[in-house]
This record gives C-alpha cells, structure tokens and sequence, in this order.
C-alpha cells in the first residue's frame, strides 16, 4: 500500500493556501515543504516544521529538483498561477512524485454546464494538461485527485458573496432556492489531508465535499435572525442575464474582473450546474460538517 508521508505545497500563504497548509501540518502524519518562488520579495511566516524551498516556478528543471523525494504535491494557487500548474505537473511526474491535487478547490467541472463557464477555463486547461500527461506515462505513474468543495462558505459570508448581510443589501439569484453545497477553508484543509491519508479511495479521482448543503434564501434568513434590527432590501438577479451581459463584454475583448467574477453566481445559485454532490465523500474524508447555528456563528462574527 502506498503512504504518502512527504508532501509539497505550492501557493501556501493565500486565502485558500493558509488553512490547507495548517491543516497538513497540524495532523502530524506529513513532512512538509512550501515552494515559494525564489524572485518574490515577500517573506511570509510559516509553521516551525515546515521546510521553505526557494524555486523558478517556470522552470521544470528547478521544480524537478525541489519535488525530489515527495510524495505529494497540493496545489493551492490563485487565478494568476493557475496556467503555471502545468510546469508543475510537468515537473512532478518528472520527480517521481505520487499524487496531485491541483488547485481546483471550487465547481464541478465534470458538470458540463459548470464547465463552459469561462471563468473556468484556466482550470479546464489544466485538468486537461493533468490527465494528458499522467497517461503519457510509462511504468508506475502519478496519481491525482482533484478536490471539490463548491463556495468556501466562511469566506463567502465575510467577503459578501452571498449577499451584504451587514448593511442588508442582497442580489438574491434565480429565486433563491436552488440548494447549494459549501464548505468552511479548514474543513477543506481536512479534506485534503483525508486524500492524503487515503491514498487507494481517492485515486485518479475527484472528491466532493461540503460542510452544509443550503439555499440563498435560508442563508438570508439566518442572517435577519441574527440581525434583526437590520432592515434587509432584496434584489432579484436572474443570472442568465448575468451571463448574457459577460458573454457580450467577453465578444467586445473585455476580460476584467467584473466581467468574468459574475460566471460564478451561475456555478453557485443556478440549476443544472452541479453545485451539490450527490453522494459527497464527507464520511470517507473525515468532514463532519456544520450546523445553521455554525452558520449563524458565521454570520455574526462577519457583521460585527
């Protein structure tokens, strides 16, 4: 049986990064490094135990190098490293390495709807360069999982992604009562070590996950439960004419953020996108999942 006891972090220190690598660390099964690019003038903190290991991240030679003697990589990049992953596969197989989650982290992207979403497009690209390459291989080779968790669910409330719940001001999307599955960034964490330590259940697959499984509407009523002074305006949004407007701007050349952020609200909030796992890996991955009064918690802590 395959144990994977060596494991490599690449994106470490972002919103995502942080809790995924505190998670690894503080399981105590891994030896951890985090590849940090060697031209980055930030000099972010990391655990004790954790190795920093300066790399070019466009050279497979260099990422060759450092992934010598892992057994795992976790990638966490944001949407600026997301194309670069494909160096870093590259590289991995290169090294002998065994798995490779790359950083999906989010949708369905098995979900053909979810999928032609061009705000998904780098990842497809990637997923695709992923399995390419794992089956160009010749004897024993690299493995992947792919983790999906649709919205981080913390961040989403803090960061108002399903609505300014603090100054009650929320775009409810297609009605508001499409079920969706989010998930805490520890829990993630949790799920990426649960890969790690189940190394046969979670081969050349994706894994699902999710904490709640929940609606927009429900979420705003937890949150006039915990502020109701708060007197909230509610806006609807149908996010086909969302993707309608994006699709035009995308037609005119236009790839800023506000053109491709809003592709997200139909991956969360629309039917037929593949937002909540049927038969999610909770169980297997060791996610025990949170409450609406985790929820509540949640909200308060971001109003406040």
């Amino acid at each position: 049986m395959v144990e994977i006891k060596n494991v490599a972090v690449v994106g470490g220190t972002g919103t995502l990064g942080t809790p995924v690598l505190n998670e690894i660390v503080n399981s105590g099964k891994f030896n951890v490094i985090v590849l940090t690019r060697s031209s980055s003038t930030n000099k972010p903190s990391f655990p004790a135990s954790v190795k920093v290991v300066p790399v070019d991240e466009t050279s497979v030679e260099s990422l060759t190098a450092a992934l010598k003697g892992q057994d795992a990589v976790v990638s966490t990049v944001g949407t600026p490293g997301f194309l670069g992953q494909t160096v870093l596969i590259d590289a991995a197989i290169a090294a002998g390495v065994k798995r490779f989650l790359p950083s999906e982290f989010g949708s369905d992207l098995d979900n053909p709807k979810s999928a032609a979403l061009p705000v998904f497009g780098y990842k497809i690209t990637v997923d695709k360069h992923l399995k390419e390459a794992i089956a160009a291989q010749s004897g024993e080779k690299m493995t992947y999982t792919s983790v999906r968790n649709s919205i981080f669910l913390d961040w989403g409330i803090q960061f108002g992604f399903f609505g300014d719940f603090k100054n009650g001001k929320v775009s409810v999307y297609d009605g508001g009562e499409v079920p969706f599955g989010t998930t805490t960034l520890a829990s993630i964490g949790k799920a990426v070590v649960g890969v790690l330590t189940h190394y046969e259940e979670t081969k050349n697959r994706a894994v699902y996950v999710y904490d709640i499984a929940i609606t927009q509407n429900r979420l705003i009523e937890l949150a006039k439960k915990v502020a109701p002074e708060t007197k909230f305006e509610l806006t609807p949004v149908k996010t086909e004419d969302l993707r309608r407007s994006s699709d035009a701007a995308l037609a005119k050349g236009d790839y800023s953020e506000g053109v491709i952020i809003p592709y997200l609200y139909s991956s969360i909030f629309a039917e037929g996108y593949g937002t909540l796992a049927a038969n999610p890996d909770n169980e297997l991955l060791g996610i025990k999942g949170k409450t609406e009064a985790d929820v509540e918690a949640l909200i308060r802590e971001a109003i406040a």
